[in-house]
């Protein structure tokens, strides 16, 4: 049996010149010219594959995933099951939503009321017909046995067509590189749909507390305002800053614990502050609350040199330099959260754009180079989830570093940075 072309009496037309957006519909494109469905179906089955669903249901009960079926004049009766590779996907509208699962998963869920016919990446060159129902159905469910679907690998892919390559939202997507790189997808998928619309909505929900358009939009203000980190990071390294500015750039670790414990012992007896009330000045603290306070922030100052010593060693920091700010922490993930806004719907893309290109610029305004922003999004993220176990949240981001900075596909080669 053929799976590959329309059923009998359509005629294609000679198709235009066509580029692939992503290796996945090239390895379709080439087996389907070979007429090598077994390699065809082998390269499907371990790709997501993406059909749209309802999303008035999606919304009113998280777990109520229906497919939208469509019209193709092309198949007797017209209905037919429309299913998408990753870069064949249509831009995000607001009332229309996809889902994905592995191919193995459309070979066993057939119900006697679906369309007969299952059509991936409609009308492109890399199109295929695959007949839903058993037992035609054995025929190509049989190659999904042997695969094991998507794999969520660390991985630097990128649209060659339908993603910025060069200008202000690839810069401000190419911050984002480090989860978008750790997760497999795309770099530079600003028109982005990630796990699937539900997937999106539950991460953001119980990750970040998101769960409509205004705490997303909340969310979004805060990151790139840079107030997602603990202000007694910046503390700690504005502190640094400035003994760094004033000694002529070696600042000694000891040195760096005193000044800190010098300057909250004086901040703790209180402080006159201009505010719009007024010359005012602060309560004392009590010298426990303080001496708690210099511990903290000592104890911080010690984290630091430590992450820093074994990103030194691991090639991220070069000999003698050091994070001036964690404020990469938040704009690369704004840069995200511009991708997940879209992703939820929070969004729309001209929104997702103008946030993008703002952690961008703001960005630049912070660091001299990737190799700065880098190192500062690492530190950030291990200061929060790492607890010094140098485990995955670190060394993914090693791995992510490492092919960002030498692989000749990656935005921070391609892209400069200021």
């Amino acid at each position: 049996m053929s799976f590959g072309p329309p059923p009998a009496g359509f005629e294609h037309p000679a198709p235009p010149a066509w580029t692939p957006p992503t290796d996945i519909e090239q390895e379709l494109l080439d087996a389907k010219s070979r007429e090598d469905w077994s390699a065809y179906f082998d390269a499907l089955a371990q790709s997501r594959v993406y059909f749209e669903i309802r999303r008035d249901l999606v919304d009113a009960r998280a777990g109520d995933i229906r497919p939208v079926f469509e019209f193709d004049p092309r198949v007797a009766g017209g209905r037919v099951w429309a299913v998408y590779t990753e870069g064949m996907l249509p831009a995000p509208e607001p009332h229309r939503v996809f889902d994905w699962n592995s191919l193995a998963w459309f070979a066993k869920v057939w119900d006697p009321t679906d369309p007969p016919m299952i059509v991936v990446n409609p009308r492109s060159p890399c199109e295929a017909f695959l007949p839903s129902a058993p037992p035609q159905s054995h025929a190509w469910g049989r190659f999904t046995d042997r695969k094991q679907g998507p794999a969520d690998e660390i991985a630097l892919r990128a649209l060659r067509v339908g993603g910025p390559l060069h200008g202000p939202v690839a810069h401000g997507l190419a911050c984002g590189a480090h989860l978008i790189v750790r997760q497999g997808m795309p770099w530079n998928a600003l028109a982005y749909h990630g796990q699937g619309y539900p997937a999106e909505r539950e991460m953001l929900r119980t990750s970040w507390g998101v769960a409509n358009r205004q705490q997303w939009l909340e969310q979004q203000q805060a990151l790139l305002a840079t107030d997602g980190a603990s202000p007694v990071w910046e503390f700690a390294l504005s502190l640094r800053r400035t003994i760094a500015r004033d000694f002529g750039g070696y600042v000694e670790t000891g040195y760096w614990r005193d000044a800190a414990a010098r300057v909250l012992r004086q901040k703790a007896e209180g402080e006159t502050v201009l505010s719009s009330d007024g010359v005012t000045t602060t309560t004392p603290l009590p010298a426990a609350d303080t001496e708690a306070r210099v511990k903290g922030v000592q104890h911080l100052i010690g984290r630091i040199t430590r992450y820093e010593a074994r990103m030194r060693a691991d090639g991220i920091l070069d000999e003698g330099q050091y994070v001036s700010s964690v404020d990469a922490w938040d704009l690369g993930r704004a840069s995200c959260m511009a991708r997940w806004g879209l992703s939820t719907r929070y969004c729309a893309l001209p929104e997702a754009e103008a946030a993008v290109v703002e952690a961008g610029y703001r960005a630049t305004r912070c660091y001299d180079s990737w190799q700065d922003f880098s190192a500062a999004f690492i530190l950030g993220r291990c200061l929060q989830f790492d607890n010094e176990k140098f485990g995955n949240w670190y060394q993914d981001m090693v791995t992510v570093h490492g092919i960002l900075s030498s692989d000749s596909g990656s935005p921070w080669l391609n892209i400069p940075f200021r």
